[in-house]
């Protein structure tokens, strides 16, 4: 039996899955955590992976590994390669007002959308480097070079005896590469640090860029959602939902998008098709939070929104608890609209909540459909979709057919099938474990215009609330 690992680092831990190539069954896997935080140091991630894979026996026999890790991190690197200060993670919003600068000094986002894909927002790595040029502008003179967090763990693993290098999946999350050309935007490194970088080398999609110490193969790795792309072993035409402490909706293309709203992302997959996202910052901590307001548990709050009719009776919950994302409003709060005497039950706030979190994804899925063509269905993954209330409103937020996978590391899974794609040259095809299946009625699809037109206003108003 040929073995294959991979790695997903993630926000908050690492997760080392053992796969066979030819089944991609999983046959051991480790795991340990991260600190908590929007600021870390690297280290960190190399201390966890370190305990992660403690135990002698885990990586005994394995062949190849690729590291799928969390996008947009700032990893800052001095000449001698040593780190400047610590990351700054894709869910750190100081840069914000940053975004905004680098979008009005190139002229628009639609300047943007034309050159990368991608409009920055505080989450994107250029933004997080004009953040240093401004706010520690010793530290950006000593950066000569800026890692993805992937590729600094990628880059540890392999002991440094390789020279660092990316895939073009997590480089187009950057804001700095044009995944069209396949190339670095240094134009637009300079603009944000004022000076130029020593960049990774973009590897191919299924290139070995080095080995372990131990001898493993090191497959270029890729970006966490990219490799969620695989381990779901996503089609074109369907569209992924995924749903945890963010929530994700991407689908796969051929070409790559340019959208001038930044609402999607045009971001590149680790096969060398394009993968279009919309990312929210508010997912699963939403119906934690009005768990905790209601004084119950997440299966009674499930029971409560299951026994409320579609729509909620009209209760609006807008889930911007932590700003958003998606769209661009960092400084947005949630909002709870339209109660009435009648309506302000437990049931509805519970049911509401659910929709409000759906929908927030739904929202970027229609405008990810107007970029890139019809989506016929979704997958549904990620640690909340194990609700019964999540799985089983989504078609009547979505009016799509939805397939539901049982709880899986689908971004390690999804770093292991490239590893065996390294190792073997072919593209292994593994079953992915599937849950449940719900069709979409005449009901739910009605039910999803209604919720679509009523959250559409209330984001409106928000929208006028900005000044936008």
């Amino acid at each position: 039996m040929t073995l294959v690992a991979g790695v997903d680092s993630s926000t908050q831990s690492v997760k080392v899955v053992v796969c066979d190539v030819e089944t991609g069954r999983i046959v051991r896997s480790g795991r340990a955590s991260h600190p908590d935080g929007t600021e870390v140091s690297a280290t960190a991630w190399w201390d966890a992976y370190q305990e992660a894979t403690a135990d002698p026996g885990l990586l005994e026999g394995v062949a190849a590994l690729a590291v799928g890790g969390q996008q947009h991190g700032m990893v800052t690197l001095d000449e001698s390669g040593q780190l400047v200060r610590d990351a700054l993670l894709w869910n750190d919003n100081r840069s914000a007002p940053d975004a905004r600068d680098l979008i009005d000094e190139l002229g628009g986002s639609a300047a943007w959308a034309d050159a990368v894909g991608t409009v920055p927002v505080a989450s994107m790595t250029v933004s997080k480097v004009r953040w240093l040029a401004r706010a520690e502008p010793d530290n950006a003179a000593r950066t000569a070079s800026v890692l993805l967090p992937h590729d600094w763990l990628a880059w540890q693993i392999g002991g440094r005896s390789f020279a660092p290098a990316t895939d073009r999946g997590d480089a187009s999350g950057t804001c700095y590469f044009d995944a069209t050309a396949n190339t670095y935007r240094e134009d637009l490194v300079e603009r944000a640090l004022g000076h130029g970088l020593d960049l990774p080398r973009v590897a191919g999609p299924h290139e070995i860029v080095g080995y372990t110490p131990d001898g493993i193969a090191v497959a270029p790795g890729t970006g966490d959602n990219m490799a969620a792309g695989l381990g779901l072993e996503l089609v074109r035409g369907a569209a992924v939902v995924s749903l945890g402490t963010s929530g994700t909706a991407f689908t796969r293309t051929t070409h790559q998008t340019h959208d001038p709203s930044g609402i999607v992302a045009g971001f590149a997959d680790a096969t060398g098709d394009f993968l279009p996202l919309v990312c929210t910052l508010n997912g699963a901590r939403n119906l934690v939070a009005t768990a905790r307001t209601l004084g119950v548990d997440l299966d009674e709050l499930s029971r409560l929104a299951l026994s409320a009719d579609p729509g909620s009776q009209g209760v609006t919950f807008l889930p911007y608890l932590d700003g958003e994302r998606t769209p661009a409003l960092p400084d947005a709060r949630g909002e709870i609209v339209g109660l009435t005497r009648k309506n302000m039950t437990p049931e509805n706030l519970a049911r509401a909540t659910v929709e409000g979190v759906l929908w927030s994804l739904a929202y970027g899925l229609e405008v990810l459909r107007e970029q890139t063509g019809d989506i016929s269905s979704i997958t549904l993954t990620g640690g909340a979709s194990q609700s019964e209330a999540v799985r089983k409103i989504a078609t009547a937020v979505f009016g799509l057919p939805i397939v539901v996978t049982e709880t899986f590391e689908s971004v390690a899974v999804g770093a292991a099938r490239q590893a065996a794609w390294a190792l073997t040259g072919e593209m292994p095809a593994w079953q992915v474990p599937v849950l449940s299946t719900h069709e979409a009625s005449e009901a739910d699809r009605s039910a999803a215009r209604e919720i679509s037109e009523r959250y559409r206003g209330v984001l409106q108003d928000h929208f006028a609330g900005a000044g936008r």
